[in-house]
């Protein structure tokens, strides 16, 4: 569908691309990943046909369309929600006004006239025009995915401009996803959406036609989307099959291969050049020192991406609090006619861990405002425990950074400790890097600026962490840095989050938010989502088993029997494929292990050709071990959409 073809571009000097390839096909769930700078932006420009390269070319099909959702800068000005997410079928709405004025035509004109039978035939091709392109469901496909990324009926005849830059995105989504492009183009687009939307988001993706690319830090999410990842590094792209978890796995076994190739090309270049140096004006020997040399200058010197340095960060020690953290008694909350809490009682004890999870505007960010302290309420009390010490962050506190402070001096204000000798790693592990600590703060970017902030919160003692959407600017490695730290922190904190991956190891309580009034739910993010799974599960059951309520114990046990019968009549297949796999991949580990074994001999190093031999082998199976990890995974999924379509869940 689309191809790129030896590409290759540089810009000042580096070397962006060198002779990049790659194909995207029809159906494709392709993760982008690579460390900032590696050319993920550009190489999407290059899809979209914004960026030129310097040589090589991208081919696409005639009939290829390509959508793209960037990560912010979007805006849709006067118009109704409705009608702005309408325009994309300008197209069809023209065919609509032409019908419309045919028909208004008609009416004027005697039945019996040639000029009645022409409009008449006119009017029959637009409405033929009109049926082929489903305009008579086009109502319902609008309402259908704005409904599904979170926006409700009411807010369909809402100006575009009272909507906040989140909902902005998801007005661009929505519009992309009704276009249907062949080749959807997707940065970050889980950065603004609540778990029940990004849910809805994953199952249309899933049955969407068209091939999809997705550039994310959201680990949960390019598991569950991509089939291969495309990674970029030192100017080439490399593909990975499976998906981003098979891919972390895939991409370690290929650096301790490269690694082992690096080493042993440098020592057969450092045996060379003693040689050289030895005989270098040895009469006897100059043809073979010449030889050497030209060998030495047609190398291909192996290289690895430089290692980022590892940061275990860890917040200053929280003091101790008294075992009651902070409560709140008959809060009530409204903003105008828009009531959010009524009498809401709310209590934080001391280890609490907790997550804030729902719908958009059902009141998580008010609650934890309301926590901190930032956010006043029209009645009722907030009562703080003994020696409590709140640390607050939100994308808004980016804006109150001076912003004649550079970047260092920000964070170099309130650092204590060991931790003030390594504040250019940290800072390095929130992208911050070389001479980006000496900016000043009034030239950075909003992501950028969201990131200090968050850095600056996090040197600061406390023991009550209320973190809203802390991941939003943050990439892998920042999120892992920032992850460890909240593992080890010794008090209780707050998360709004929606990243499922993230909160998994964090968090022993999720607090869900439905219709202003707050919900708790033990245990981690996993045991949050397995629990409503079961809820709509009982539903299901008790519909479909209500009307039968009287049958009789015989006829109940029956129909269980029947009902297990069926069940295993159904997953059976699918969990003999599972076994099969399993032993597959059983098999070809054991493989690799033996092979991994004879890599590890420096003797096996003299036999260039079973060398090369076991190389290809074990790069054959690295890539059978990674596809046979994603149909095993791809597996598990079916046997749980099955069982859960039974009610076994």
């Amino acid at each position: 569908m689309i191809s790129g073809s030896d590409i290759s571009l540089s810009f000042g000097g580096r070397h962006l691309f060198d002779g990049v390839s790659f194909r995207i096909g029809p159906h494709d769930r392709i993760g982008l990943v690579g460390s900032n700078g590696a050319g993920k932006t550009t190489l999407l420009k290059l899809l979209l046909g914004e960026q030129s390269s310097d040589s090589g070319e991208v081919a696409k099909a005639k009939f290829v369309s390509v959508g793209y959702l960037p990560q912010d800068g979007m805006s849709a000005l006067g118009k109704s929600l409705y009608k702005e997410v309408e325009s994309v079928f300008d197209d069809i709405l023209s065919v609509q006004r032409e019908l419309d004025l045919v028909h208004t035509q008609m009416g004027e004109v005697e039945p019996t006239t040639d000029d009645f039978a022409e409009l008449l035939e006119i009017y029959g091709e637009l409405q033929h025009k009109l049926e082929n392109s489903d305009a008579f469901v086009l109502k319902s496909r609008i309402e259908k995915i704005l409904m599904g990324l979170g926006f409700s009926t009411g807010d369909l005849d809402r100006m575009t401009d009272e909507f906040s830059g989140g909902w902005q995105m998801r007005i661009a989504l929505a519009k992309l996803l009704l276009q249907q492009p062949s080749l959807l183009l997707l940065d970050e687009p889980t950065n603004h959406l609540d778990l029940d939307s990004l849910q809805w988001l994953e199952e249309y993706l899933h049955s969407y036609e068209g091939a999809v690319m997705i550039v994310s830090h959201d680990r949960r999410f390019l598991d569950t989307m991509t089939t291969r990842i495309f990674e970029l590094s030192l100017g080439t792209l490399t593909e990975y099959h499976g998906n981003y978890t098979a891919y972390l796995v895939a991409r370690e076994e290929r650096k301790a291969q490269t690694k082992a190739a690096m080493e042993n090309q440098q020592q057969q270049i450092k045996q060379t050049e003693q040689f050289i140096e030895r005989f270098r004006y040895k009469a006897t020997k100059a043809r073979q020192v010449q030889s050497r040399i030209k060998m030495l200058e047609k190398i291909d010197l192996i290289e690895m991406e430089d290692e980022e340095e590892a940061i275990r960060f860890r917040f200053p020690p929280a003091p101790q609090s008294g075992r009651s953290v902070l409560e709140l008694r008959s809060i009530s909350k409204s903003y105008g006619t828009n009531k959010v809490f009524a009498n809401l009682d709310f209590d934080i004890d001391r280890g609490d861990r907790m997550a804030f999870v729902g719908v958009n505007g059902a009141g998580k960010s008010t609650l934890s405002r309301i926590i901190a302290g930032v956010e006043g309420f029209d009645g009722g009390a907030r009562i703080p425990g003994h020696n409590v010490i709140v640390s607050y962050f939100a994308q808004h506190q980016a804006e109150e950074l001076d912003p004649k402070d550079e970047v260092l001096a920000v964070v170099d204000k309130v650092a204590t400790g060991e931790i003030r000798k390594r504040l250019r790693t940290l800072l390095g592990s929130f992208l911050f890097r070389g001479d980006d600590v000496f900016k000043k703060v009034k030239v950075l970017s909003g992501g950028e600026k969201s990131r200090l902030a968050l850095a600056k919160m996090l040197l600061q003692p406390s023991n009550l962490l209320i973190l809203d959407e802390p991941t939003n600017h943050l990439d892998m490695r920042s999120k892992g840095v920032l992850q460890e730290a909240l593992k080890s922190f010794e008090g209780s904190f707050v998360i709004v989050s929606h990243d499922r991956d993230f909160l998994e190891p964090l968090v022993n309580k999720v607090i869900e938010f439905r219709h202003g009034i707050p919900k708790t739910y033990l245990g981690g993010i996993s045991d949050y989502l397995y629990k409503l799974k079961q809820q709509v599960a009982i539903a299901k059951h008790q519909a479909t088993t209500g009307a039968n309520a009287s049958r009789s114990e015989k006829d109940r046990k029956r129909a269980e029997a029947e009902e297990r019968q069926k069940r295993y009549k159904v997953t059976k297949p699918v969990q003999q494929k599972i076994k099969a796999v399993e032993k597959s991949i059983e098999l070809k580990e054991s493989r690799k292990k033996e092979l991994e074994a004879l890599l590890a001999d420096p003797e096996i190093y003299k036999e260039g050709e079973r060398v090369k031999q076991i190389h290809s082998e074990f790069k054959s199976l690295d890539q059978e071990l990674a596809s046979d990890y994603f149909r095993w995974n791809d597996l598990i999924r079916e046997l749980e959409r099955i069982s859960g379509e039974l009610g076994n869940d």
